[in-house]
């Protein structure tokens, strides 16, 4: 496979696509890259040599039900595209296999910088660095106030008993994926159970919200917001309590997921919580129970992605690190469930 031609991705097929769908859009031959980063949906930067765009589609092997849908990234990126919340341009959406090879969908290619690790954040210096995790803060509770039914997505989640329902699919996705011992993880599950809290009114739920997930241009403003994969409409403080998560520090070294939390200037979880409470209006006492829901969560996708690793179907470096990583997600949920 040539270095324009990466493994799911045709650059002829699409190009035959886009000038049947979108006529004019594309001038010249197209090629591809693959975009570093993501542990999940596979996604690529597209260009003619004058325009790039983005594609995005599902991980090459084994793919569990529900967690992988196109039309429904493509969907919710329409849906907010038009408030005020930053999503890429959708352009088109295809779910015939025949092209790539699984259902994909186009967006325009958005500027800007996906901060992964403090060490990426620590040239911006700590002051820039706390305005992007505030400005994190504040553009998720602008989309955590967007009315649903106002764009169209009414029926795009079930949010009575959202939390029970979310329970019981993490605690099917882990037994899709459990080929070995974890220690705790059904500890964990079972206590959650027990401790569930009474959502709020429900809002457009991203589901992987974190600083990795935005891009930020040189003038420290997010461009776009990225990964729409777990998006669905109900509880937005599983959101809150995943970016609480990413503010905390792993205490894994080497690890090949991180937070930033480490990064000078980076705000502490509780001036996140209290701005996120102050600007949205919601009560946030049970943060700590929607902390360790996404410990528990990432515990499981890290094992899907594990899982993947031990048949031969993933693509890109650091996948053989990240077995090693899921019992220490177990034990801060655990910890942090405790604690709360």
């Amino acid at each position: 496979m040539s270095p324009d031609r990466p493994p799911g991705l045709d650059p002829d097929r699409l190009r035959g696509l886009l000038d049947r769908e979108r006529p004019g859009l594309v001038d010249g031959p197209l090629s591809g890259r693959l975009i570093e980063g993501g542990r999940s949906n596979l996604t690529y930067a597209v260009t003619d040599g004058t325009s790039t765009w983005v594609v995005r589609r599902p991980p090459l092997g084994h793919v569990l039900a529900t967690a992988h849908d196109m039309a429904r990234e493509h969907r919710v990126i329409s849906a907010l595209h038009p408030t005020r919340v930053p999503v890429p341009r959708p352009l088109l959406l295809c779910e015939d296999p025949e092209v790539l090879g699984a259902p994909f969908y186009v967006m325009e290619f958005v500027e800007g910088t996906p901060y992964r690790t403090a060490e990426q954040l620590a040239p911006l210096g700590a002051e820039r660095t706390r305005a992007a995790v505030l400005a994190l803060v504040d553009t998720l509770v602008e989309l955590h106030a967007v009315d649903p039914a106002a764009v169209g997505l009414t029926d795009f989640g079930r949010p009575e008993g959202f939390l029970d329902r979310q329970l019981r699919r993490w605690g099917k996705q882990l037994d899709a994926s459990r080929n070995r011992e974890l220690a705790g993880i059904d500890e964990l599950h079972a206590a959650l159970g027990r401790a569930l809290p009474t959502s709020p009114a429900p809002a457009v739920v991203h589901g992987d919200y974190r600083l990795d997930n935005v891009l930020i241009d040189a003038d420290d403003r997010i461009t776009a917001i990225l990964d729409w994969e777990m998006s669905t409409v109900g509880d937005p403080l599983t959101d809150l309590g995943l970016l609480v998560m990413y503010s905390l520090p792993l205490g894994a070294p080497d690890s090949p997921v991180s937070t930033t939390a480490e990064a000078a200037g980076h705000p502490a979880p509780a001036e996140l919580i209290e701005r996120y409470a102050a600007r949205s209006g919601r009560d946030v006492s049970a943060v700590s129970w929607y902390t360790a829901f996404a410990w528990f969560k990432l515990a499981v996708i890290l094992e899907g992605i594990h899982y993947r690793y031990t048949l031969g179907r993933t693509v890109g470096p650091g996948f053989d690190r990240i077995g090693g990583l899921v019992p220490v997600f177990i034990e801060h949920g655990l910890t942090t469930l405790q604690e709360g």
